[in-house]
């Protein structure tokens, strides 16, 4: 059955490709026409806050995702997949989520404009250095040929064209920008969950026989990658909506980039795929369960 899910391939044609690259262009897109150049202001007002994110999200989580695959020895393809999404910025529902928790939303927006803007550099460079020191996914990765720079460029247009022209346009036209971003922004989103939900459908027989697996590996790395974000809040001293918002940061990851990747550069490998599938599901389920909690919490105080 490992090997089995090791070797299986979602069957995907270019259309449905094509149609996941628009989608998650659009995202980034409809997330731009939000940001303003105060957002990365506030990065000089609260700097301590801001740095502890970014090291939670950009170091610390890809370093406990490889110490869960190390301990615990998922399937090579689950292991990559793992890596993968934890190598992605932030998912762009962290901020709405984030204010769903009553946490900091400015510092949420500018985790997310910072780590969007930087995983163009940042996640294939992090993909590529934990997945190398694990001996299974490194093996693997000789056996595809992955290049770097390819997917160098592919996160570069994904990601940074589409994030410059919406915040070049929300720049000159801000009225236009703001109207636009109440239709796109939900939009792009149920694109995004139509191709998630062809998925399953192409692939019903293949999901249903890993799922279980796949479920418990993105549950295992979902909470820790929660608990990591609290935790280093905690460690840093700093306020509940910081840690809220830190919380919600690390545990929210853009999937979709991750699926581009996928089946752009390894062919819809089976593992990788279905965690990177269920990851764009279960984060979703996850943050709003602890936003619903925490924003209770607060109402009963």
């Amino acid at each position: 059955m490992n090997q089995a899910l090791d070797s299986a391939n979602l069957q995907f044609n270019q259309g449905s490709l094509l149609l996941l690259n628009l989608s998650l262009a659009i995202i980034m897109f409809g997330v731009a026409l939000d940001l303003k150049i105060s957002d990365f202001k506030y990065i000089a007002k609260s700097p301590r806050s801001f740095f502890i994110g970014v090291i939670s999200q950009f170091v610390l989580l890809p370093l406990v995702t490889y110490l869960l695959v190390i301990i615990f020895t998922p399937q090579p393809s689950i292991a990559l997949g793992m890596m993968l999404v934890a190598a992605c910025p932030g998912g762009n529902v962290s901020n709405f989520i984030s204010h769903m928790a009553k946490g900091n939303t400015a510092l949420s927006v500018s985790l997310t404009a910072f780590s969007t803007v930087f995983a163009i550099f940042l996640t294939p460079l992090n993909f590529s250095l934990w997945a190398s020191l694990y001996t299974p996914t490194a093996d693997m990765l000789q056996t595809i040929s992955l290049d770097y720079e390819e997917v160098f460029f592919t996160v570069l247009i994904i990601l940074g064209i589409p994030l410059l022209v919406g915040m070049l346009v929300r720049h000159y036209l801000p009225a236009w920008s703001t109207k636009a971003s109440k239709i796109l922004k939900p939009l792009s989103i149920l694109i995004f969950a139509g191709f998630v939900a062809v998925a399953f459908a192409n692939n019903y027989g293949l999901f249903l026989k890993f799922i279980w697996t796949i479920f418990a590996w993105v549950l295992i790395q979902n909470l820790a990658a929660l608990s990591t974000g609290y935790t280093i809040a905690k460690l840093g001293r700093l306020n509940l909506a910081d840690t809220k918002t830190i919380t919600i940061e690390t545990g929210i990851q853009n999937s979709g980039l991750a699926l581009v990747i996928i089946f752009t550069y390894f062919d819809g490998l089976g593992g990788m795929a279905i965690i990177a599938a269920w990851w764009g599901i279960w984060h979703i389920i996850a943050g709003m369960g602890l936003a619903t909690f925490w924003s209770e919490e607060r109402n009963k105080r």
